[in-house]
């Protein structure tokens, strides 16, 4: 159905083949971990450093994902659990970099009336996540950690804009997502339980790219890299401006969006800890079934580009 939908907007011209010209297409969500996309979208950095964009705004992960994996962008955001499933459904694709992630950014909320002291009584529990994201991904590296069996909870797989309302009406237990989702439950009478922390993975937020697109177009690769990078710099100098400005596109209040990024971290890197966990969470897909083949991280990196962007930006 998502891929019928995209191809009936390519056909209306709503969107494009942006591989058919220098245009590069860029698929990003408006939400908290995208951050650095949605402030060099709306500051203009992009067009400041002489980029050629059409920007594509999601609000789903499968949405951004699937833009990416029909060609109609070149460039998409997405964490870290979708995009290994993506990496090994498409050869074509390549890691540019990580622009933000945190490791306490995914969350367990219990419904009012229930707290739980451990992690042994999420046991029998019905809990809403989605399917198919970081935070699914985290859930199952924590359920492993900790020796609880997936089959001994309830999963019910649900869209995080649903799980507030859900949990505040009891038609679940618990929640696992990722912020704003868990403190806008809590602001609605839920519990905190735990974060996803301690499991030696900080959840990168990760810039997936057109293999062919990049190396045809270098300059425009790394010129879109700086705009990131400036975004990125513009968030941890200006936090509260840039939660406001976060705020404002996601139709979040703002001091609950400026809560929520505290809870991430905004870098442009691919470092030795970014492969490390992305190495992390593909292992334990693979063990789970949720992946053919584990895709090296490595292999499948371009860090070339972010390495000029940053020469460039010495300068």
């Amino acid at each position: 159905m998502k891929r019928l939908l995209l191809t009936i907007l390519l056909s209306l011209g709503l969107l494009h083949n942006a591989q058919a010209a220098d245009e590069l297409g860029f698929a990003y969500q408006d939400r908290i971990a995208d951050a650095a996309s949605i402030i060099a979208v709306d500051q203009g950095y992009f067009t400041e450093f002489g980029v050629a964009l059409q920007p594509f705004r999601f609000s789903s992960g499968s949405a951004t994902a699937e833009a990416l994996y029909s060609g109609a962008a070149t460039i998409g955001t997405m964490g870290d659990t979708a995009a290994l499933i993506l990496l090994t459904r498409n050869p074509g694709l390549t890691i540019l970099a990580s622009h933000g992630g945190g490791e306490g950014r995914h969350r367990i909320v219990t419904r009012a009336g229930l707290q739980l002291h451990s992690p042994a009584e999420l046991a029998g529990l019905t809990l809403a996540v989605k399917k198919g994201t970081s935070t699914y991904g985290g859930l199952l590296s924590y359920l492993q950690a900790h020796q609880l069996a997936l089959s001994s909870l309830k999963l019910v797989d649900m869209r995080p804009i649903d799980m507030a309302p859900a949990l505040a009406a009891g038609s679940v237990d618990a929640i696992c997502a990722s912020e704003p989702t868990p403190s806008l439950a809590e602001q609605q009478g839920g519990n905190a339980f735990c974060d996803l922390s301690g499991l030696g993975n900080d959840y990168p937020i990760l810039l997936l790219a057109s293999s062919d697109y990049i190396s045809q177009h270098p300059q425009q690769t790394v010129r879109f890299l700086r705009a990131m990078a400036k975004a990125v710099d513009f968030i941890n100098n200006n936090p509260r401006q840039a939660a406001a400005i976060v705020a404002r596109k996601t139709g979040l209040n703002e001091q609950l969006t400026e809560q929520a990024m505290q809870r991430h971290v905004y870098a442009l890197k691919l470092d030795a800890n970014t492969l490390a966990s992305l190495k992390k969470t593909g292992q334990m897909l693979l063990n789970a079934g949720k992946i053919p083949a584990l895709p090296d991280p490595v292999k499948r990196s371009t860090p070339e580009y972010l390495q000029t962007a940053r020469q460039q930006s010495a300068l």
